[in-house]
């Protein structure tokens, strides 16, 4: 009963399509956490706002929504999100997703793990791995086998260059033909101009 008294820090609740990985074209409602323990430079999401929120405020304002698929993401909703908020959520009828760095425990009572490393990883399961590909010389911990997931992406990296991101596609294309394990995931969001 205290975590319904607890407050998150939210920087934004938004009404879209899923626009990466297996549910990429789905309706949900995103929850992005404030705050993050990587300082990654091609995030892009600003921290500098949020507001205080509370559990039964988060849920208000995602029923107002059609869909009842949330993700959670971030920043780094680990930090916040523990199973007594997916409870809540599950107890509206949502079907939870996260979308993780993976550096801390996820919440076990997850509908769907969406993982994408940046640097060391406290899990060793999920639902989708999504890594973000720069070139063929960039470093593979992924590759280690440390970490399962039932679906395997490569994202081309966006570096806001053109002829770079060319670059970067066609290697990722290439890498995924020579192991095919894995799919590609682009993100359809900013292809087709929504949020």
């Amino acid at each position: 009963m205290e975590n319904l008294l607890k407050t998150f820090r939210v920087n934004d609740i938004f009404y879209s399509l899923q626009g990466e990985g297996r549910n990429a074209g789905r309706a949900a409602v995103f929850v992005r956490f404030s705050g993050c323990n990587r300082d990654c430079p091609f995030c892009d999401t600003d921290f500098s706002e949020w507001r205080e929120m509370s559990i039964p405020d988060i849920v208000a304002e995602v029923s107002r929504y059609a869909a009842r698929f949330v993700v959670l993401t971030g920043g780094e909703p680990t930090l916040q999100a523990d199973e007594q908020f997916v409870d809540a959520l599950h107890a509206e009828g949502f079907e939870v997703a996260m979308e993780t760095n993976g550096s801390n425990p996820l919440p076990a009572n997850l509908d769907w793990s969406t993982v994408s490393p940046k640097g060391k990883i406290a899990v060793d399961r999920c639902n989708e791995l999504k890594v973000l590909f720069f070139d063929e010389q960039s470093p593979r911990p992924w590759e280690s086998g440390a970490l399962t997931a039932d679906y395997y992406y490569l994202q081309p990296c966006d570096v806001g260059d053109a002829s770079r991101n060319t670059e970067i596609m066609e290697a990722c294309v290439e890498y995924i033909k020579a192991h095919p394990l894995w799919r590609l995931s682009l993100q359809t969001h900013k292809l087709a101009g929504f949020k």
